[in-house]
């Protein structure tokens, strides 16, 4: 797997001579296994990213799944690659193969740059592709894959796993992880020795502290006086849905009076809605309508291990909504413990608990801490973030000029 595959076509010519220094022009391939069919915080990034490179004049080619009814428009020309649904997940797709229809496609664009999002099949056979032809390959690492087996009994194959992505991203010639503490993360395990930071940003038109609506919270059952407990994200047992119901059975063990509010969709509902009887269910949400979901809440408890940013974290303190996690990739680069947070070590029930108890009975705690976080927030806008990729590109593309030469 991963081998270089025969060149079906010439090398891009534009890496014979010297690397551009702007970004018209630029020929970007990006290779992803869930570009837009299912919506999450990875490929919502991607999707800016590239509307971002598109608006600095660059020409932009994504290769993934498509599926006849998407989650939300894709950004760029989107070019359908090979898949089957993922075993057990059948929501997901799993890539399969650089079909010769797609690799006429990447003959004909000739990407200067390839940027691979998923460690998939597909992913490797571009990773190979990119190789043959002397075009630098960028990896940006969105989630911790080598985490999910233990949350399907199968925490065996966890290091099996990452010997499979360190061969995958060793081959790649540089990296992107969203905050420092996955890049830290990426380091400890030698994925590469070239990592770099690119974060992820919040919209603060629609995520701010204005956006709470009481009448909302109203009609969802949580009265003006009632402390609302936070859970935001697709609902999948990777989040860590069972440490979230089991902190919330102790609290109510306790007899701290709170609500739950639990906003998203995914095949983990069922369950969660038998674990947690008493919890307010919002569905999924979108837009000024998540911006005010959010604000509905009190705190957010995101206990989840598997993020390398924490997209949620960032929009629940962009609301001023204190936030209790997992003191994990991600959170870590975002929260700071007893300023705007509560940082636990992962699967603590009883120390998270108490992080939610304090919040629930102090409510200057919650303002103090809530606010702080909104301020955090003002620091991540949108283009400065994805402006380091680019230049990130273009060092690549000045590198494996120089190395040609």
């Amino acid at each position: 797997m991963g081998e270089a595959q025969p060149r079906d076509g010439p090398a891009p010519q534009a890496l014979e001579g010297p690397a551009p220094q702007a970004l018209e022009g630029l020929r970007v391939a990006l290779f992803s296994g869930n570009y837009n069919y299912v919506r999450d915080g990875a490929n919502q990034a991607l999707n800016r990213l590239v509307g971002y490179l598109q608006r600095e004049g660059a020409a932009v080619r994504v290769y993934a799944p498509k599926v006849a009814n998407p989650a939300f428009a894709s950004m760029g020309k989107l070019v359908r690659v090979p898949s089957i649904p993922f075993p057990g997940r059948a929501e997901y797709r799993f890539p399969l193969a650089l079909s010769p229809r797609v690799r006429r496609d990447l003959a004909e664009f000739a990407p200067q740059v390839v940027q691979v999002s998923s460690p998939d099949l597909v992913g490797h056979r571009a990773v190979s592709w990119a190789r043959g032809r002397g075009v630098p390959v960028l990896a940006s690492v969105h989630t911790r894959f080598e985490t999910y087996p233990r949350y399907y009994n199968m925490a065996w194959a966890e290091p099996l796993l990452e010997a499979i992505l360190r061969r995958f991203y060793r081959r790649c010639d540089a990296l992107v992880a969203p905050s420092e503490s996955m890049a830290q993360v990426l380091r400890g395990q030698r994925m590469n020795y070239d990592i770099g930071i690119w974060s992820r940003g919040v919209d603060r038109d629609l995520f701010h502290p204005g956006r709470r609506d009481l009448v909302w919270r109203a009609g969802l059952g949580i009265a003006d006086d009632e402390v609302a407990v936070g859970f935001l994200g697709r609902l999948v047992m990777e989040k860590g849905l069972d440490v979230f119901a089991d902190s919330i059975d102790e609290l109510a063990r306790r007899g701290v009076a709170h609500k739950v509010l639990v906003i998203g969709e995914g095949p983990a509902r069922e369950w969660l809605e038998a674990r947690l009887p008493g919890a307010v269910f919002a569905g999924f949400q979108q837009g000024a309508d998540l911006g005010r979901a959010v604000a509905a809440m009190d705190v957010l408890f995101n206990p989840s291990v598997t993020e390398t940013f924490g997209n949620v974290t960032l929009e629940a303190m962009a609301c001023g909504v204190p936030v209790v996690a997992a003191a994990a990739t991600g959170s870590q680069s975002l929260v700071d413990d007893h300023v705007n947070g509560r940082l636990i070590a992962p699967g603590a029930v009883h120390a998270f608990t108490e992080a939610l108890r304090c919040y629930i009975e102090d409510p200057g705690l919650r303002a103090r801490h809530g606010a702080a976080g909104s301020r955090r927030a003002d620091d991540f806008a949108w283009d400065a973030i994805n402006r380091v990729v680019a230049q990130t590109y273009l060092r690549l593309i000045r590198q494996k000029a120089r190395a040609r030469r």
